[in-house]
């Protein structure tokens, strides 16, 4: 069995200056590839449910196909909850076999957004379970604005929380299909003077690879989220798929086309924060 915790995979990430792919999974194609690229390079993962994954399939559901790829792979492998925007959401994962989840505060008052991770804290923890928690706010390409993390209000998470992980918003961008995300290493700095948690980026997929690396390398920014290049791994090959057979049309052949191509990016993904 390999289903471990965030703190499991992240502690040591930022002790040795590498990090940890969180790896947004949509359906069981997906997760399948993510898993088997993780095996085959040796590297931990963590997958993903997010909102949108939720809607689709219920937790329980989703708990369950988790736990299964992690206990029989031979890497470590997360069970996350992402963007958890109630402490009911987060709870409901960690009944169904979860071994992590993030509880989203970041749009609350400082004060709520700490005194409802640290509620979530204290359960998740009697489990065995860790919790990210997010300051600032990471925004979406197209969509709703980013606000920058103000460090007083991390290093208010960072002491008074419990958390294991801290989300933080330095130019990273949701949904980004670019890799255009100028990161400000100015807030980084400021942020890492007066916190002391492993650091989390979500909107990897926005942040070119050779940035990735030096994050990595060179600071506490120990988890990219990775969802957006994944996808259109995912896209490609099922149009690929289907402009070579026309007449293909059974979902089975046409989602099982995909996977190799979602695992040749994973492999690609994983190897560049593991080898930076």
């Amino acid at each position: 069995m390999t289903a471990c915790s965030l703190s499991d995979v992240l502690t040591p990430a930022m002790a040795e200056g590498y990090a940890v792919a969180g790896l947004v999974v949509l359906g069981w194609e997906d997760a399948r590839a993510y898993v088997e690229a993780a095996e085959e390079t040796g590297i931990p993962i963590i997958l993903q449910a997010g909102p949108s994954c939720r809607e689709h399939t219920p937790v329980p559901i989703l708990g369950k196909m988790f736990r299964h790829l992690a206990d029989q792979a031979n890497v470590p492998i997360v069970c996350h909850i992402d963007h958890g925007y109630s402490v009911h959401e987060c709870i409901e994962g960690i009944d169904s076999g979860f071994t992590s989840v993030m509880f989203d505060g970041s749009k609350l008052p400082i004060s709520e957004n700490v005194e409802l991770t640290a509620r979530l804290v204290e359960k998740a923890h009697a489990a065995g379970i860790s919790v990210e928690g997010e300051v600032g706010v990471v925004g979406y390409a197209y969509g709703a604005a980013s606000a920058v993390t103000d460090p007083e209000e991390a290093a208010r998470f960072d002491r008074e929380s419990g958390a294991d992980a801290l989300a933080i918003s330095i130019g990273n961008t949701h949904l980004q299909i670019e890799k255009t995300a100028g990161i400000d290493f100015d807030a980084l700095a400021a942020i890492e003077a007066v916190t002391t948690l492993p650091l989390v980026l979500h909107g990897g997929s926005g942040i070119p690879i050779d940035t990735r690396r030096r994050l990595a390398r060179e600071s506490r920014v120990c988890k990219f989220n990775i969802g957006t290049e994944l996808r259109m791994a995912f896209g490609e090959a099922l149009r690929r798929a289907m402009s070579n057979d026309p007449k293909l049309f059974d979902r089975l052949d046409l989602l099982k086309s995909t996977i190799p191509a979602v695992r040749e990016c994973t492999v690609e993904v994983i190897s560049a924060l593991r080898h930076p």
